[in-house]
C-alpha cells in the first residue's frame, strides 16, 4: 500500500486545493508538520477533554514519539496526518488526515481517516471541513477504493463527523480494539466505511 502522492502541481477538488502536500479549504490549511508544532500538539494530548475516548492523556515523550511516527508515516507512505492551521487565525490546532493502522483486525490492511483538534477549536465544523478534504484527496488523488474511520462506541461527537461525511456503520464490523486492554470501557469500537463509489455518488 505504498504510494507517492505529494503533488508537484496544484489540483482542485471541490472546495479544496492540493499543492505540494498541502490541502487548503475555505478556512483551513492542512500541511506537513513543523518542529514548532510540537508544544501545542503535546498540550492538546495532555488535555483530558481531548483524550476522553483514549485510555489516558499522553506525556510529553509520548507526544514526541507520536509526532515522529506521523512524520515517519509520511516518509514511508507519501500521505498521512496533516498538521492543521486555521488560515490567518491559528498556526496549529491539531491534525486531520489518512493513515494505515499498525494493528491487525478483520478489516486491515486499510486506510483510516483520523482527526484530533485542540478543545478550544471544537464546535466550529473544522473536523468535518478538513476531513472532507482529506477524504477527497484519498479518493481523487491517491485512488483509494475505501476509507474507514473508527472510534469508541460512546464517542458520539466523532461519530457525527463520520456520518456527515457519508460514512456508514455496519454493527457486524464493531470490534474490540487490540491496543486497549480486555474489559476496558473503551475497548469496544465502531467502524465506519466509505467506498470510492459511494463518495462519487
Amino acid at each position: 500500500m505504498k504510494v507517492r502522492v505529494l503533488s508537484s502541481a496544484p489540483t482542485t477538488n471541490g472546495d479544496s486545493t492540493v499543492e505540494f502536500g498541502v490541502l487548503t479549504t475555505p478556512r483551513l490549511r492542512l500541511r506537513l508538520w513543523r518542529d514548532e508544532d510540537f508544544e501545542p500538539y503535546a498540550a492538546l494530548n495532555a488535555d483530558p477533554r481531548v483524550r476522553e475516548f483514549f485510555p489516558s492523556v499522553q506525556t510529553h515523550q509520548e507526544s514526541a514519539d507520536s509526532m515522529q511516527s506521523i512524520r515517519d508515516h509520511w516518509q514511508r507512505r507519501g500521505f498521512g496526518l496533516w498538521a492543521v492551521e486555521v488560515i490567518g487565525r491559528a498556526p496549529f490546532i491539531g491534525f486531520i488526515g489518512l493513515s494505515v493502522p499498525s494493528f491487525d483486525a478483520p478489516f486491515t490492511p486499510c486506510v483510516e481517516l483520523g482527526y484530533r483538534l485542540a478543545f478550544e477549536h471544537w464546535g466550529r465544523g473544522y473536523a468535518t471541513e478538513g476531513s472532507r478534504a482529506a477524504v477527497g484527496f484519498g479518493f481523487a488523488t491517491i485512488g483509494l477504493p475505501e476509507i474507514v474511520a473508527m472510534t469508541a462506541v460512546d464517542n458520539e461527537r466523532s461519530r457525527r463527523v463520520m456520518e456527515r461525511l457519508g460514512m456508514t456503520r455496519n454493527p457486524a464490523d464493531d470490534f474490540d480494539h487490540p491496543n486497549i486492554g480486555a474489559g476496558h470501557r473503551l475497548q469496544r469500537h465502531v467502524l465506519y466505511r466509505l467506498t470510492a463509489t459511494e463518495w462519487k455518488d
